[in-house]
């Protein structure tokens, strides 16, 4: 079974947190606190589990003055958000052409089938979730993957399996 951090119902922001979010929030004219969705929504993610809840849309919807709409759509269309619970490692594999064209595809099939999971699932033990994303924008390094902050390159059935073992053990 999946270990869920459970969405708060009211989420609200540590203090150092808000004191961070004003900060951003001040550096735009008035009218204007639109622009700093993207790094709230980077603040509320690492705050709230990993993922953003509808409730915690809502909240930096309240604290931007926006319709909650206006956070959705961004929260959407960006593959850096996750819209629900994700696992403590995620696989973020670039799909795009070149990747493709060096065999992405059937690596990502290697990697669900070794984890027994589809593309978006997370595994059972809450470790891994695997997810296709656009251009990482290291074409000279396919097929690859985004792993937090770091990249994995030149990816080889080999080198999924390392990777996994060595994720692992880090538990």
């Amino acid at each position: 079974m999946v270990k869920v951090t459970e969405a708060p119902e009211k989420p609200q922001f540590k203090a150092e947190t808000l004191q961070e979010v004003q900060r951003i929030i001040a550096q735009y004219p008035e009218g204007k606190q639109k622009s700093a969705i993207l790094r709230v929504l980077h603040l509320a993610q690492a705050e709230f589990g990993g993922w953003l809840s509808v409730n915690t849309m809502n909240y930096v919807a309240e604290i931007l003055n926006l319709k909650p709409i206006e956070v959705y759509e961004v929260a959407s269309f960006y593959s850096m958000y996750n819209l629900k619970p994700v696992g403590k490692y995620m696989l973020e594999f670039c799909h795009t052409a070149t990747c493709a064209t060096a065999g992405v595809e059937s690596l990502i099939d290697y990697t669900c089938k070794k984890l027994g999971v589809k593309t978006g699932e997370t595994t059972a033990d809450g470790l891994f979730t695997i997810k296709e994303v656009e251009c990482l924008g290291a074409c000279g390094y396919a097929p690859m993957l985004q792993l937090g902050k770091s990249y994995r390159e030149h990816l080889t059935p080999e080198k999924i399996d390392a990777l996994i073992e060595e994720l692992r053990t880090k538990k």
